[in-house]
């Protein structure tokens, strides 16, 4: 057995990468999102198939030790007719054996080589899940959109709205981050001559916009709070101290009093260049706060463990050891 193979396959695109036993990426592969929610099973399927195919390039498949495929919407694998299409598509690019995990798992691997720990997610959605032996084995909120998902990239756009609509409702002037929201949901005309005598037309305006999209389109937003609070602006400082407030809330739970473990922090909304992500850092000051950078790795180095134990060396995308790039 020569190589291990890792895929992080995510709503919006998949990657794998074959590595060998010193750690170096021999391949990669990259193909479309493969969330079995989001897409076809036989789809996503042949979508992460794909993906290793590419990343064995020449590689024997037949030589692969172990796979992990670290995927968003994993559960969905709970349906028996589900995972056979899965299985099928493993046998097709002579995989075998494949392990499937969730995506939060790869994402912590990826950071720390810790067996227990906590982890944060916060990108369109939400959720905070407690690690041990690298397995998420409970999780503290994720509910989706309609029940939960505090401090995510949804919840954010929404409290923007919902404040823009509170401004005029009240009569008030619009801040900075109401201007963007208004410019955003209707275009730069509902601000560039704003009438105070217009406000309950925009307000009426605004609630019939954002109501006739997805709930989850309201995630567009997000970006303009952040950009108000660098800015200055109160009422994004507000929106973006209740996020981190929340985040740190859930992913508290998840810990054991005194618990001195790592705390992994994945997403967009967590980045550390973000107002929340600044925010959510500040608040954990004291513990191991560690931030996600490519989940592949991480699905890489779970396959490399599996297969050659605990001493396996951490794959890292480099100029040195990377030998095809995507």
């Amino acid at each position: 057995m020569t190589h291990v193979v890792g895929v992080d396959a995510g709503g919006t695109s998949t990657r794998a990468i074959a590595v060998d036993a010193s750690g170096v990426v021999l391949g990669t592969g990259r193909a479309g999102g493969a969330n079995p929610n989001s897409h076809p099973p036989a789809e996503a399927a042949a979508r992460i198939a794909s993906a290793i195919t590419g990343a064995l390039g020449a590689l024997d498949p037949a030589a692969t030790a172990a796979c992990v495929v670290g995927m968003a919407g994993v559960s969905k694998l709970s349906d028996p007719s589900i995972a056979e299409i899965f299985a099928t598509a493993w046998k097709d690019a002579g995989i075998s054996p494949v392990r499937t995990v969730p995506d939060v798992e790869v994402a912590y691997a990826s950071a720390t080589s810790a067996p227990d720990g906590s982890v944060l997610v916060a990108g369109t959605g939400s959720i905070a899940g407690r690690i041990r032996g690298r397995r998420m084995v409970s999780t503290v909120g994720g509910y989706g959109w309609l029940l939960g998902d505090e401090g995510s990239a949804y919840w954010l756009g929404r409290e923007a709205v919902r404040s823009t609509l509170d401004v005029l409702g009240r009569g008030g002037e619009p801040g900075p981050l109401a201007r963007a929201v208004l410019t955003e949901a209707l275009g730069p005309s509902a601000v560039d001559a704003f009438d105070p005598e217009a406000r309950t037309a925009l307000w009426r305006a605004l609630i019939t916009s954002a109501n006739s999209e997805a709930p989850i389109r309201l995630a567009r937003f997000a970006p303009l709070v952040s950009e108000a609070d660098r800015g200055g602006d109160p009422v994004a400082d507000g929106i973006t101290t209740r996020a981190a407030a929340l985040l740190v809330t859930n992913v508290m739970t998840t810990r054991e009093p005194g618990e001195t473990t790592p705390v992994v922090l994945v997403g967009s909304v967590l980045s550390p260049e973000g107002p929340v992500g600044a925010k959510v850092r500040a608040e954990l000051t004291g513990f191991e706060v560690l931030t996600s950078t490519d989940g592949v790795l991480g699905a890489a180095w779970l396959a490399a463990v599996e297969a050659y134990g605990e001493g396996a060396p951490r794959p890292a995308r480099t100029a040195e050891n990377t030998k095809k790039e995507p």
